[in-house]
Order: C-alpha cells, then sequence, then structure tokens
C-alpha cells in the first residue's frame, strides 16, 4: 500500500506540474491579456499601462513568470486577485465549500437513484420500467445542462413557485432549511447526465454479474432472492461503479460550472467564469489547481476503495 500510494503520487505531482505549465501557457497567450482591464481606465496612458505591467511582473519572459508563480505556489503564495488585491487561496476558499457542497449532494442523488434503477433494470429486463429508464437516460445525456436548468427555473419557480430561481441563501434568512432549499434544483440539475450514467452502467453490471457461477449457486442452496442479489450479486457489481465514481469527477466539475451560473450558486464554477471575463490569471490558475488536485484525490481515493471492496486486488 505504501508503494502504491508513494508510486501515485508521483504521478500526480507530475500531472499537476504538466497541467499547471499548459493552463499557465494558454492563458497568456489568449489575446488582450490582464492589462486589458486596466486600459479601459479613463485617462490611462501608454506609459502608466506599462509601469502597471512592471509592478505586476508582466514585462517578464513567460518562463521566467511560470517559474516565479510555480515558485510561489510552492510556499503557499499563490498571488493576489487582479481585481480587488485579495489573496488568491481566500478568494477560492471563499467559494469552494459552496461548489463542494452541490458536487456532494449531486453524487448522493446520482449513486442512490442510479444504482436503484441500475438494479431494477438488470433484474426486470426488457420490462416496461426497464425500457422506460433507457428511453430518459438518453434523453437525460442528450439535454444540455443549462437548457434544463433554465427548464427548472421556469416550471419551478417562476410556475408553481415551488423553488427559489438562484442564489444559495434569502438575504436575511441563512437557515439550513432556507439552505437545503436553494439546493434542490442546482443539484437535481448537475445530477441529472450523473444518474444516466450510473444507471446504465449499474445495469450491464449487474446483469454481468448475475449470470456468473456462483449466483446460481448461491440460488440453489435456497437463499433468498433478496439475499443474493443485495449480499452476492450488489457488493460485486459495484466495484466498477467506485471506479466510475473517480472518472465522473471532470464532467460534475464541469457541469457545476454551467449549473452554478444558471443558479447564480456562488461556487468556484460561477467564480471561474467571472475571473476568465476580469482576466483575473491567478484567480482562474488557482481554481485550475484545486480541481486538477481534487480530480486526482478523487481517483486515488477510488482506487483505494476498490481494494478494500475486493480482497482479490492488492495495492503494491
Amino acid at each position: 500500500m505504501a508503494q502504491f500510494l508513494f508510486g501515485r503520487a508521483l504521478q500526480s505531482l507530475l500531472l499537476l506540474w504538466l497541467v499547471s505549465m499548459i493552463g499557465f501557457a494558454v492563458l497568456h497567450l489568449t489575446p488582450g491579456g490582464p492589462l486589458s482591464q486596466f486600459a479601459l481606465v479613463p485617462g490611462m496612458t501608454q506609459a502608466r499601462l506599462a509601469e502597471i505591467a512592471h509592478e505586476m511582473g508582466l514585462d517578464r519572459s513567460l518562463p521566467l513568470q511560470y517559474w516565479e508563480w510555480a515558485s510561489r505556489l510552492l510556499t503557499g503564495d499563490w498571488g493576489r486577485s487582479y481585481r480587488d488585491q485579495s489573496p488568491v487561496l481566500d478568494v477560492i476558499g471563499s467559494h469552494l465549500f459552496a461548489t463542494l457542497e452541490l458536487m456532494a449532494t449531486a453524487i448522493l442523488i446520482a449513486v442512490l437513484l442510479g444504482v436503484w434503477i441500475g438494479v431494477m433494470g438488470a433484474v426486470r429486463r426488457y420490462s416496461f420500467a426497464d425500457m422506460l429508464a433507457t428511453v430518459g437516460a438518453m434523453v437525460a445525456l442528450s439535454i444540455p445542462t443549462f437548457w434544463f436548468g433554465l427548464v427548472v427555473i421556469y416550471v419551478f419557480s417562476v410556475r408553481l413557485q415551488w423553488l427559489p430561481a438562484g442564489n444559495m441563501y434569502t438575504v436575511g434568512d441563512g437557515s439550513l432549511l432556507d439552505f437545503l432549499h436553494h439546493l434542490i434544483a442546482p443539484a437535481l440539475v448537475l445530477a441529472l447526465v450523473e444518474v444516466a450514467i450510473w444507471s446504465r452502467y449499474m445495469r450491464a453490471s449487474m446483469i454481468d454479474v448475475i449470470n456468473q457461477d456462483y449466483i446460481r449457486t448461491a440460488r440453489a442452496k435456497g437463499l433468498p432472492e433478496k439475499r443474493v442479489l443485495i449480499r452476492h450479486a450488489l457488493r460485486n457489481a459495484l466495484l466498477p461503479m467506485i471506479t466510475l465514481a473517480g472518472l465522473e469527477l471532470p464532467t460534475l466539475l464541469g457541469g457545476a460550472l454551467v449549473t452554478e451560473t444558471v443558479f447564480t450558486w456562488p461556487g468556484m464554477g460561477r467564480l471561474f467564469l467571472d475571473s476568465l471575463g476580469y482576466r483575473d490569471y491567478p484567480v482562474v490558475m488557482g481554481i485550475l489547481m484545486v480541481s486538477a488536485l481534487l480530480v486526482l484525490l478523487g481517483n486515488l481515493l477510488a482506487d483505494i476503495l476498490c481494494a478494500v471492496a475486493d480482497p482479490r486486488i492488492r495495492l503494491d
């Protein structure tokens, strides 16, 4: 286990380094740059722009800018926001918890509904409910997230007035019940695609497991069908799902970006788009590094959970 963790740590560091280099180069080679925001200030002169570029270190070569940024990153100094000079870690930290809450709720919904629909589809293959679930999954995978979010707002917020149209809290409230009320719509929208994916994978995995010899042996011994399905079949069928959970983290992060924008949820996705609009490169790079770190940690956790769930898997 220690050798496996050490190897994965080295791989993760290498991937983080590659992500940081590519992201830094792409951001700084895009037209405009951070100085474009200062150029819009009335009375701004070229001389003053040159002074600002020198103060921000933007007049240096790109490799030197990257080296200085990476060196500060390793010491815990992620830079300061171009918008208000706040530390990047403080800016991201004030939005990270909201994104993690939204993603955790969406994952919980996707796991519970996806596993249940997949198991029912495998046990009752080609039934009306199975065909309905298949059609529903295809429709869910075809609907753009932003469009579905707008439909949810129109139906449940504008017409029925059951759910809030956006934000995280009602102004002047801030209670747990109010937070959960605001969380329902964005979490369901973000979980829509994940439920479709999990249900399809779970159905295929469950069908493969229930056709194995040891399942037929358990039934031949006279064990109750529910015990056969839950204790013997479901546990083994969930192993590929654990790996899938790690692989789906990038999809969740991308979906959170759209969902947070539609529902004005104050998370990292909305912060990312706002920072791109302001050419706030330190914050954008910070979000990129945090997102990459979350994905790598998620995949590492999925590998460890697979080894715990299946003793045949050895992490050495």
